[in-house]
């Protein structure tokens, strides 16, 4: 295997590319430095390019990629290429690679070691400190919408609103209670042994309706949620503990105060904001592929549950100063 190589010559108007060895991926990274330099080094002056192939050993669809590549940039330029010393074994291959949109070039293959550690953590933070600006950016275009609303509630579209509540309220009612009874059963049980630790702008069509919907619904929830609780636990108590109801409902009334109630009915339309604006941000950067939703789908709810817990640790601090 001969390493691939690149060799550069001309006068007056005309220009030569002579390209021999192995143009393959093993080699891409190089070869595409040395090209890009012998592009550069192509003065305004020279209205003709002999790209000569007649050395050229061996060639993949990485090789070819970057001679199209060449040919490509020097006829932008309005330079008349002339590829010479095909023999016919790599006109099928360039044909090819030549019918293939430009965005479709392979990558160069990923480095390894340090420098690759330092490059992926690069692109990591990069990608991380992209993603929290284009966060707030659309917190902003929904701070924006709800604020629009209120000063002209006739652009509100109602239907659209009452049916996100019918599908995140009226729909989710079984499944929550059911949920929160059968939760409020384990955790009675278990603390029984440890009782002593317990065009239109898409902002406004589509991502309005939800926060609103979900601003309004889930609070709902929390408040049906906390009763279908209750409603377990106390059915585990008297059952299974012989706790008398009328003792259970004065131990509740001395644990459970309004206040309590309040502090948690105050976040759930926070959290509602937070969770259908991550969602509507993730669910509008969906590209066309299934595997897209999935991932962005995994993020969503990664990325609420991590800003319900910020925001609720903020809620901590604020009640805890206010004395609540």
């Amino acid at each position: 295997m001969a390493a691939g190589w690149l060799r550069t010559a001309g006068q007056g108007d005309t220009a030569l590319l002579m390209a021999g060895g192995d143009w393959t991926l093993a080699g891409f990274g190089g070869l595409d430095g040395e090209l890009s330099a012998a592009l550069r080094g192509i003065g305004p002056g020279v209205g003709r390019v002999r790209l000569n192939l007649h050395d050229l050993d061996r060639l993949d669809t990485a090789g070819a990629w970057l001679l199209v590549k060449a040919q490509r940039a020097l006829r932008a330029r309005n330079v008349d290429v002339a590829t010479e010393g095909l023999d016919g074994r790599w006109d099928e291959l360039l044909r090819l690679a030549n019918n293939v949109p430009p965005e479709g070039m392979p990558p160069p293959p990923r480095s390894v070691g340090f420098h690759a550690l330092l490059e992926r953590l690069g692109e990591a933070t990069t990608g991380v400190g992209r993603e929290g600006l284009q966060l707030l950016s659309f917190y902003g275009e929904c701070l924006t919408a709800l604020a629009r609303a209120l000063v002209q509630p006739w652009r509100l579209r109602i239907p659209a609103i009452c049916r996100q509540m019918e599908r995140t309220g009226v729909d989710a009612v079984p499944i929550v209670g059911l949920l929160s009874f059968l939760i409020g059963i384990v955790l009675a049980f278990q603390g029984a042994d440890a009782l002593r630790t317990i065009g239109v702008d898409p902002i406004e069509v589509l991502v309005l309706p939800r926060l609103i919907g979900l601003m309004l619904t889930l609070p709902l929830l929390t408040f049906f949620a906390d009763i279908m609780g209750l409603l377990g636990g106390g059915l585990m108590v008297v059952t299974f503990l012989d706790i008398p109801v009328v003792q259970f409902l004065r131990q509740l009334s001395s644990a459970v105060t309004p206040t309590m109630l309040f502090a948690g009915l105050v976040k759930a339309p926070v959290f509602a904001f937070l969770i259908a604006m991550v969602g509507c941000f993730q669910g509008l950067s969906v590209t066309g592929s299934a595997e897209s939703v999935g991932q962005l789908t995994t993020k969503a709810v990664v990325v609420s549950i991590f800003l319900v817990i910020l925001v609720d640790a903020v809620f901590s601090i604020v009640f805890t100063q206010l004395g609540i």
